[in-house]
């Protein structure tokens, strides 16, 4: 695994590594996998036991997977994830954040004012995580894939839909056609059957994933629909096909997931696709 690469890029092409392999370890490794993908500071900071209780296996599990994923032990991965915090791209505001929630979750109670403190306080770390995660170069890449459609399909059901929905009434506005999946009287498929390759598809799932989307998703990608999406985790079952993919981490025990960053990310697309237009 050590190929030279430092810093973020040593970290990122570990992710795609863990990524690429996850289908093919075992099911105890799939597990670790899924861990360290979704807590990577703690796997930074973390002892083999620490993360192995955190991950509900036994520390010779994380040995294991750090060997199976090129390394000679837990060690030399997490030196990966401790070059990530050195480059600056630590999550601390999300750190300090899931701490505080451990700490004085249980004193918070059922107040309105706390509730919305909480979702404040996690929308204000969803969008410096935005910040942090999404290039330049993704969001050109973004419009240059968006520029060309004859349609943009839009497919976001269950609690993505807003975000979809959101985006479908901004395109029609500025002008652009747009297929909006919603699967109204079961009819999705017969919705998406004149995608094609001249047109482009926007896809947003997270964690639990929606059936429905993830069923659709394949099949628009089998037919060459270029496609963008917006999801949770690189082992997303919306990630394999897509052609760019825009990273949305949930925010740690958090009760429900804001849609603040989701939302932010496609009135970005929207208005940066008009403006390229001009």
């Amino acid at each position: 695994m050590n190929d030279g690469a430092t810093g973020t890029d040593a970290y990122e092409a570990l992710r795609m590594a863990i990524a690429q392999r996850h289908a093919e370890l075992p099911s105890r490794l799939q597990q670790v996998a899924e861990f360290v993908l979704d807590h990577p500071t703690d796997v930074a900071f973390g002892t083999v036991a620490e993360v192995a209780s955190r991950t509900g296996v036994q520390p010779s599990a994380i040995v294991r997977f750090a060997r199976a994923v090129g390394f000679n032990g837990f060690t030399e991965m997490q030196q990966v994830f401790r070059s990530r915090l050195v480059a600056g791209v630590a999550p601390s505001y999300k750190a300090r954040l899931s701490r505080l929630k451990r700490d004085q979750g249980a004193r918070l109670g059922r107040r309105p004012r706390a509730v919305l403190d909480g979702f404040l306080a996690d929308a204000h770390s969803a969008l410096e995580s935005l910040s942090q995660s999404v290039t330049e170069r993704d969001l050109d890449a973004a419009i240059a894939l968006l520029a060309p459609a004859r349609d943009i399909y839009l497919l976001g059901l269950g609690g993505s839909y807003p975000v979809v929905a959101h985006l479908a009434y901004v395109l029609r506005k500025l002008g652009r056609r747009v297929v909006l999946l919603d699967g109204i009287g079961g009819s999705i498929g017969e919705q998406a059957h004149a995608a094609t390759a001249a047109d482009a598809l926007i896809v947003v799932s997270f964690r639990s994933y929606y059936p429905d989307t993830v069923r659709l998703f394949p099949e628009l990608v089998a037919r060459g629909v270029p496609t963008i999406a917006i999801t949770d985790s690189l082992l997303s079952p919306i990630v394999a096909g897509a052609r760019l993919v825009f990273e949305i981490p949930d925010m740690p025990e958090a009760a429900m997931r804001t849609m603040v960053a989701p939302l932010c990310l496609v009135q970005s697309l929207a208005i940066g696709l008009d403006l390229a237009s001009d």
